[in-house]
């Protein structure tokens, strides 16, 4: 099925099946003209590489990663990460499968309520816009399917560890660099990956970028908000 979507301000014309139609129906637009990104299904592929894992799931994976893949050419970025909205700024919490970014973004619902929303609960979109950066909820959005089709200015990115205690702080250098850059799509091409490298340079200048130890107890989402948003104090 070929349809026309509105996906991080950009006209896309994707052709799929399975779960990326359904999480994608949020994204459908009436508009006309010629899309600035085609993907085109090429599920087979990756099924001969990963048989265990199902068409549709492939599908899902194959489709994001050609549309972040393209998505560079207009000076954007996939960030693994959960993204939070609070006060009408983006922060996302970036760390590989299995650390906890989804457990502590919902801390920050439990917290405070309906003043935050999740974006994106797993492959939020970044663009630099207009000397600015800005979260895009997608369809690539977790297994609970858990997105909003808006735009968001980035508040900061918050690379997750767990620990004992609640503990965040600036988070600079090669290992900021390494860390972010692990959670990405990162292309073949030397050309696009100059491009990301370039992107990423532009976005650790632009964005504050926080490391933080945390654990499960609501007081995490309360340090890491007053850190990201520069409040002493929760309002």
């Amino acid at each position: 099925m070929t349809q026309l979507y509105r996906i991080a301000g950009l006209m896309v014309q994707m052709e799929s099946f399975g779960r990326t139609v359904e999480q994608a129906k949020p994204y459908l637009t009436e508009e006309t003209g010629e899309p600035d990104i085609v993907i085109h299904s090429q599920w087979q592929n990756l099924q001969k590489m990963a048989p265990h894992l199902s068409e549709d799931s492939c599908e899902y994976l194959s489709t994001g990663s050609s549309f972040y893949r393209q998505l560079l050419e207009y000076d954007g970025m996939l960030l693994h990460a959960s993204a939070v909205v609070m006060d009408g700024r983006a922060y996302l919490f970036s760390a590989p499968c299995g650390t906890g970014k989804s457990t502590h973004t919902k801390l920050w619902l439990q917290v405070f309520g309906e003043r935050a929303q999740i974006l994106n609960d797993d492959k939020p979109a970044l663009r630099l816009e207009e000397g600015s950066f800005y979260a895009y909820g997608t369809p690539w959005s977790g297994k609970h399917d858990v997105s909003l089709n808006v735009r968001v200015p980035v508040g900061g990115i918050c690379v997750l560890q767990r620990g004992e205690e609640n503990r965040i702080e600036p988070y600079s250098g090669t290992m900021a660099i390494y860390d972010i850059l692990a959670q990405t799509v990162r292309s073949k091409n030397p050309a696009m990956m100059e491009k990301l490298l370039t992107l990423m340079g532009i976005l650790l200048e632009k964005v504050p970028v926080w490391r933080m130890e945390c654990n499960m107890d609501p007081s995490a989402a309360q340090v890491s908000y007053a850190a990201m948003s520069g409040k002493d104090r929760i309002c």
